[in-house]
């Protein structure tokens, strides 16, 4: 790592000595390993975007009835301006 005080200072960290050294040596080691996995080929691989074979099991889209905004307020205690009114809860 070129400057671990600047990513310990973005990280909101307050690290010793010893600690920013161990850290950067273990980042150092991160970042040698990833310049490992770039020189893999991977041309003609296609992207996997998910491990699991499964498909979309979202439900359809479907339009329903909606609840008027009078009939909603209707049962309100206290309402202003179309909008349920509470007590204030900050001063």
């Amino acid at each position: 790592m070129n400057n671990i005080k600047d990513y310990e200072a973005m990280a909101k960290l307050d690290l010793s000595d010893g600690e920013r050294g161990r850290v950067s040596g273990r980042a150092g080691e991160l970042i040698e390993s990833f310049k490992k996995l770039e020189n893999i080929d991977v041309s003609g691989v296609e992207p996997l975007v998910s491990v699991l074979d499964i498909q979309n099991v979202l439900r359809e889209d479907v339009c329903v009835k909606t609840i008027s905004r009078e009939e909603l307020l209707s049962n309100a205690p206290e309402q202003y301006d179309g909008y349920f009114q509470a007590p204030k809860t900050l001063e």
